[in-house]
């Protein structure tokens, strides 16, 4: 990994105890590559932490930039979701299912909620410089999340300066109007992992 995804991933290193919680160190990124004509991999993970959220995740400039997404994204235009900017993760994170111990940073279980792959929309084609400008557009190709969507800034740093890592900043997640789109569409009707068909509930058992 080089020193500049080193430095990125380094509130999220300093934040847990690798010798106490089964999350990936970030040393070694995930060995599967994004299909022809991706702009990258997404992941959404639904964690029940100290509150239910899901972690809506975008392979960006060699790590995953994250959002909390506490009500879950949904395919229904007409739901603006809440989306909470987090520390950046490793690409490794996109695989973790599992139980984040008592004591340790976001303990919890964890579950794959849905994963694949996601383009950039032509007008913002450069997924790291629309992150710090304060909108992205792109199209996802997941198992249960398709079509177009939007992530804008709504708080924090104006649209057009950069922001530091370590500040959570305040976005909206919008399903974009296109024939994917479903009204009433809840990410809470579709709980179960999306690659082992676990729910939270079996995860936390250790099923």
């Amino acid at each position: 990994m080089s020193t500049r995804h080193a430095d990125r991933l380094r509130s999220y290193r300093d934040k847990r105890d690798f010798r106490q919680t089964p999350e990936p160190d970030g040393k070694r990124g995930s060995a599967k590559a994004p299909s022809s004509g991706a702009t990258g991999r997404f992941v959404v993970q639904r964690h029940r932490a100290s509150s239910l959220h899901y972690d809506f995740r975008l392979e960006v400039d060699g790590v995953l930039a994250s959002w909390a997404v506490p009500r879950g994204p949904s395919l229904d235009p007409g739901l603006r979701r809440l989306a909470v900017q987090v520390e950046d993760h490793p690409l490794g994170y996109a695989d973790f299912e599992g139980t984040i111990p008592g004591g340790q940073y976001g303990a919890g279980d964890v579950i794959v909620w849905d994963r694949g792959t996601y383009e950039a929309d032509p007008s913002t084609p450069d997924p790291a410089r629309a992150v710090r400008d304060g909108e992205l557009k792109f199209v996802l190709h997941g198992e249960k999340l398709v079509g177009g969507f939007v992530l804008i800034r709504t708080a924090g740093y104006g649209r057009s300066r950069d922001k530091r890592e370590s500040d959570r900043t305040k976005w909206l997640l919008i399903h974009r109007r296109d024939d994917t789109a479903i009204e009433g569409w809840d990410a809470a009707d579709h709980p179960a992992s999306v690659t082992t068909g676990r729910t939270n509930d079996e995860v936390a058992a250790g099923r």
